[in-house]
């Protein structure tokens, strides 16, 4: 059997097998697993300095902060909200971009790239399966931020019906479902960053250079966004629309920034994935 042949008999069950691989392989690293202990940290951080502020009654956020600080006194699932405020500009991108920077040239440098090539999977499934992974990584980190944030906000604050932005109530539970929604808006604001990530990584066979390199473009990102001077450049840069997930605790919820940072997102990992994709396709794998 030709090894073509070999490629187009690739069952599904086989490219599942290779997605829980590099599923597990990602989650039983230390950096990741450190990661996630730092993404947990955040909202402790957060909840514990709110209520050493308020100690004595007065006001949280009186001198400026995330979204929903000043609310995390009257309901503990403002933690939540707060904490992914807090972590998406830096944090949360920031470990997206270590493990979608080593996503290819980490295995290049350790020297496993090309045994992975040698199984029928095709360059075009391991890099699909190398994405996948990192998405999930997404998901995986945000509901760290959101559920460390919730059960810290439990704890030391009280929970129950909330006030949104607009000034109406809702009822815990529906805030609750707006924290998952949010939560899911954050993880999938983020792909555009993976996509990123992963198009480094098969410029480099040097793991380091690839997670460097995505961190240092996106801190680049992040400062000509706050330049006055390139407004008209703003709305096409990546991080742009990241917070307005905080529309979602509009009453009614305001979708106009939400569908633009999501079709932002999506044409960032279509143009990126679709780069990495090129460029891996056609690269000679001597490690």
């Amino acid at each position: 059997m030709s090894r073509a042949e070999a490629v187009r008999e690739v069952s599904p069950l086989w490219t599942f097998g290779l997605f829980r691989s590099e599923l597990l392989i990602t989650f039983r690293r230390w950096r990741t697993l450190a990661l996630l202990g730092v993404l947990a940290a955040v909202p402790v951080l957060v909840g514990v300095a709110v209520r050493i502020e308020t100690g004595d009654g007065s006001s949280a956020g009186g001198g400026g902060g995330p979204a929903f600080i000043s609310q995390i006194t009257n309901n503990g699932l403002f933690l939540v909200f707060t904490a992914l405020a807090a972590t998406l500009p830096f944090f949360l991108p920031m470990a997206i971009g270590v493990v979608a920077g080593d996503a290819l040239a980490g295995e290049a440098n350790a020297g496993t790239l090309r045994y992975l090539l040698v199984a029928p999977a095709g360059r075009t499934r391991l890099l699909l399966t190398k994405y996948a992974t990192v998405m999930a990584f997404c998901l995986v980190a945000t509901l760290v931020v959101a559920l460390s944030a919730l059960i810290v906000g439990a704890l030391l604050f009280p929970l129950g019906d909330l006030t949104t932005i607009s000034g109406t109530r809702i009822s815990f539970t529906e805030g609750l479902a707006r924290a998952l929604l949010i939560a899911l808006v954050v993880a999938v604001s983020l792909i555009g960053v993976a996509a990123l990530g992963l198009f480094v990584s098969t410029l480099t066979n040097s793991g380091i250079a690839a997670m460097a390199t995505t961190v240092g473009l996106l801190i680049t990102v992040q400062i000509l966004d706050q330049i006055p001077q390139l407004h008209a450049l703003h709305p096409y840069l990546f991080s742009h629309y990241w917070l307005s997930f905080a529309d979602l605790m509009r009453e009614p919820v305001y979708w106009e920034d939400l569908t633009r940072n999501l079709g932002l997102q999506a044409l960032y990992a279509a143009v990126f994935g679709s780069a990495a994709w090129a460029r891996f396709t056609a690269k000679d794998i001597t490690a």
